[in-house]
């Protein structure tokens, strides 16, 4: 079981309030990383409340920062 920080929100605002976040650009982040500071659920519940995509590729999980359509073209 993974320590999760007490107060997650800093953490999540400061993700989304990055430039890239803020343009409708890609950010991304390392599983573990996600799993230790805010914990997979509640990452995943915040980016589906702001309508946003969420990958995860490997070790990594990647936030397309927009609720358009996106095409995986191969």
């Amino acid at each position: 079981m993974t320590a999760h920080r007490l107060n997650p929100e800093p953490w999540i605002i400061q993700l989304f309030s990055s430039r890239s976040a803020r343009t409708g650009a890609v950010v991304r982040r390392s599983v573990a990383w996600v799993e230790r500071e805010v914990g997979h659920k509640a990452f995943q519940a915040e980016v589906k409340r702001r309508g946003y995509h969420l990958i995860r590729t490997a070790n990594q999980y990647v936030v397309i920062c927009h609720n358009g359509p996106i095409d995986i073209l191969f």
